[in-house]
């Protein structure tokens, strides 16, 4: 070749390098600039924010309207003039907010609450807009600038912050009406199905498109889109009756067109949430459980020397009382819904200690049988001092300990201490207190049988996340009632601690979190609390499988659905024993004879202690009333809250549909106590005049509010349990997160015990969705926040520093 020629080709090809290089390091420098754009944004102050925002708007606004008559150029002019108004109409309301916010903190330290949250995450959506008017600023007159790109990502961030602004309005109405420091709404029910009824109804879809996770860490992001696409890939497969489990696990990987529009992807997302019952999102939730998807989640976790699912037998034993360990008491064996039965829970240890192979021990192990990496080790480790009962979260509807092993086996490392995880049932098949019983019988039978567990059972934490952390607290509130030895300490993280649908800030965040939707919510409590309508199915329907019985299911609630909200009512009504108090209609008749209510929670276990929670004041019941009942209220005895003695029988609690269908009869309804759909929501006059969110075009929701009797007792909703309860409980430690709409549960239940003279910490970590913990390995901040877990953990497990002399 010749060296002309040659000089010719490698000029050519470094100058074709040069130009990648500057293309990449453009590239890097936009991502950098829109990371320090974005930072510097959340280090302005609100109003010096909302003053730059306004201001590009109405440069960016001005500019396009002079473009001519062109579609493109009018939406973009119409979005900027929408950016401007609800900027300065939200921007008064967030300075309300957060100018009040600290009366609602735990203290000083803990500056966290629901407030708070809501003012986070409407900067979170002004910064993006800041930034975003910033960049289609400056390279709105370059020829690269993808006028439809920018168009489609600035109608999102409206449309949230549209619906932001009507958060804020709800907080403030909230604020207005609330006792001073208390976050939970308390007192008129009708407010809070007002709340509700008008909360349903907003537009949803806008947060699950392309704003997806905006308020989260952007390390949380890549994940949450890919959620969501297996959710809505899921949800399709659904609709075309396909079964079996490897479609739903390829389920996850075939979202084509969800993946490519966001806008699609939403509102698929917000239809979902709205129409499919509890069986769907057990069957989505469970899609970890699956051989293949558990395998890859092993395989990148902690390798342990000991995994073993047991299977405890349903025999009662006896336990000595921790106030004369000569006297014991009986435990019996769940008996609740579906009779004796025995309990599953996986036992997990990073080294195979004594006891851990003995023969008792594994004469308890289920079929999967004892899972022992062979690595060389010269001996058994001796008995730890210390033990950790874990406790899973899944909504009380979903998930195993086969779904939390990954982080287990990560704490078996650090803690270097046995887990014991339980696997208790799942409503709805198995409501409240089905699985309270299974892992208080599990948690005495840990503390009874620790040597072969491979502890010496000096120090005991119970810990969970999600309903877990709710499991934990009750569970020790059942052993105080017993006089069984309780832990050393609970660590919850995220807990849920009341089951009621009272209205708090925090709660509003539901509107928009991927991960707890209000209508799942509600699906959740509700099959746990027992509430769910129970079609009883032949032996041929039983036989359809778990996807079989969901699709059948939802035919069945979307044929109610088009027979009319107020018919199904009264069917409701009559079926449950229960009249309505003005007679309906002529026109109105039963329309399934068939359904029945299924009772809350068992016979024996299903209505409060009359002494404790009378049925005459539960409608009116607060957590300041429960904080007033005396010693006196409470049983000694071990049976407290869960005799037949103790407990009387039970019926639902009145029930509001929020959306009324157009040929609901209005006659006589007003003075209903049973429907208030009729009159006028009285938190609308939240709303300033002329603002007008966007409403949901997904039809009537079906979500019953949930406020059976049975959410009020304190073993459900330990928030509610009377002050002589909670002084039971041993040192709580709360690790929750600042964008959980349930941040209120945790902030006000730390309240609580601290009133109460009690020990209890409260650590919030930042810009982490609610369920971190299962995403452990995703990122940093995740892993920072599961070091935080580990650590309340072992300050539990750590014996108390002996006094000086």
């Amino acid at each position: 070749m010749e060296p002309a020629v040659e000089s010719g080709i490698v000029g050519a090809q470094a100058s074709k390098q040069a130009k990648e290089g500057s293309k990449n390091r453009s590239r890097r420098r936009w991502r950098k600039g829109k990371v320090k754009a974005s930072a510097f944004s959340h280090s302005m102050d609100l109003r010096t924010m909302t003053q730059s925002l306004v201001t590009l708007a109405e440069d960016n606004m001005a500019f396009f309207s002079s473009q001519g008559p062109g579609e493109t150029a009018r939406r973009l002019s119409n979005v900027f003039a929408g950016v401007r108004e609800q900027a300065l109409g939200l921007e008064p309301t967030l300075g309300h907010l957060l100018g009040v916010a600290h009366h609602f903190d735990l203290d000083t330290e803990t500056p966290a609450n629901g407030y708070r949250s809501l003012v986070h995450t409407a900067r979170c959506c002004l910064a993006h807009l800041l930034h975003k008017s910033r960049y289609v600023a400056s390279n709105r007159r370059s020829i690269f600038f993808r006028a439809s790109h920018n168009l489609a990502e600035l109608e999102a961030y409206l449309a949230a912050l549209t619906q932001l602004r009507a958060l804020a309005y709800y907080a403030q109405r909230l604020l207005a009406i609330n006792r001073p420091g208390v976050l939970f709404f308390e007192g008129d029910e009708g407010l809070t199905a007002d709340f509700l009824q008008e909360y349903v109804t907003l537009h949803k879809g806008c947060f699950y498109g392309r704003c997806l996770g905006f308020q989260f860490t952007p390390a949380i992001r890549p994940f949450l889109q890919t959620l969501s696409i297996g959710l809505v890939s899921f949800g399709e497969h659904y609709k075309r009756n396909e079964t079996g489990l490897s479609v739903t696990a390829s389920s996850l990987f075939t979202g084509g067109r969800f993946a490519i529009d966001p806008e699609l992807r939403g509102a698929e997302f917000e239809r979902i949430i709205q129409n499919l019952d509890v069986h769907f999102w057990k069957a989505f939730w469970n899609i970890t459980e699956i051989e293949v998807l558990s395998s890859l989640a092993n395989m990148a976790s902690t390798t342990v020397r000991v995994s073993r699912l047991l299977s405890l037998p349903p025999e009662a034993f006896e336990m000595p009382l921790t106030s004369d360990p000569k006297l014991t008491v009986t435990i019996s064996p769940p008996l609740a819904h579906t009779g004796p039965g025995p309990v599953l829970a996986r036992l997990i240890s990073y080294d195979l200690r004594e006891g851990q192979d003995s023969k008792m021990l594994n004469s308890l192990v289920k079929s999967e049988g004892p899972r022992l990496e062979l690595r060389p080790r010269p001996q058994q480790a001796p008995r730890s001092r210390a033990l950790v009962v874990h406790i899973h979260g899944g909504g009380f509807v979903a998930q195993t300990s086969k779904s939390h092993e990954p982080y287990l086996k990560n704490w078996a490392q650090e803690l270097g201490v046995p887990i014991i995880s339980i696997d208790y049932s799942l409503a709805p098949e198995a409501p409240f207190p089905r699985a309270l019983e299974e892992c208080f019988y599990a948690y005495c039978w840990a503390v009874k049988h620790c040597d072969l567990l491979g502890s010496t059972g000096e120090r005991i934490c119970l810990a969970g996340d999600s309903a877990g952390g709710n499991l934990c607290i009750t569970v020790s509130l059942r052993a105080a009632a017993y006089g069984v030895r309780v832990p050393d300490g609970i660590m919850a993280a995220y807990p849920v601690t009341t089951l009621q649908p009272s209205a708090s800030p925090s709660r509003l965040l539901s509107l928009m979190d991927p991960l707890l939707p209000l209508s799942v919510l509600s699906k959740c409590v509700s099959a746990y609390s027992g509430t769910e309508i129970e079609d009883h199915s032949d032996s041929d329907q039983k036989a359809l499988g778990m996807m079989g019985l969901v699709q059948r299911d939802t035919s069945l609630f979307l044929r109610d659905l088009r027979l009319g909200a107020s018919s199904w009512l009264n069917s409701f009504l009559e079926l449950s024993g229960r009249k309505p108090q003005k007679a309906s209609s002529p026109t109105a008749e039963v329309v399934r004879p068939t359904e029945s209510m299924r009772r809350s929670v068992s016979e024996a276990a299903l209505a409060q202690p009359e002494g404790l929670l009378g049925t005459d004041t539960l409608k009116t019941l607060t957590i300041k009333d429960l904080s007033f009942k005396g010693n006196s209220e409470t049983s000694d005895t071990p049976e407290m809250s869960m005799s037949m003695e103790t407990l009387g029988p039970s019926t639902p609690s009145d029930v509001n549909f929020f959306l009324r269908p157009e040929n609901f009869h209005e006659e006589g309804e007003a003075k209903d106590d049973v429907g208030t759909m009729d009159r006028a929501p009285r938190v609308r006059a939240a709303f300033p005049e002329g603002f007008h969110p966007r409403r949901s075009s997904q039809g009537i929701l079906h979500m019953p509010l949930y406020s059976s009797p049975i959410v009020k007792n304190p073993f459900m909703s330990p928030l509610l349990a009377p002050d002589s309860m909670l002084k039971t409980l041993p040192p709580v430690h709360i690790v929750a997160c600042a964008l959980d709409p349930m941040l209120d549960d945790s902030v006000m239940f730390a309240r609580r015990l601290r009133d109460l003279g009690q020990p209890v910490t409260l650590n919030v970590v930042e810009d982490l969705p609610h369920g971190f913990l299962s995403l452990a390995a995703l990122c940093r901040e995740t892993r920072q926040a599961t070091e935080l877990c580990v650590q309340r953990i072992r300050l539990v497990l750590t014996p108390p520093a002996a006094p000086l002399s």
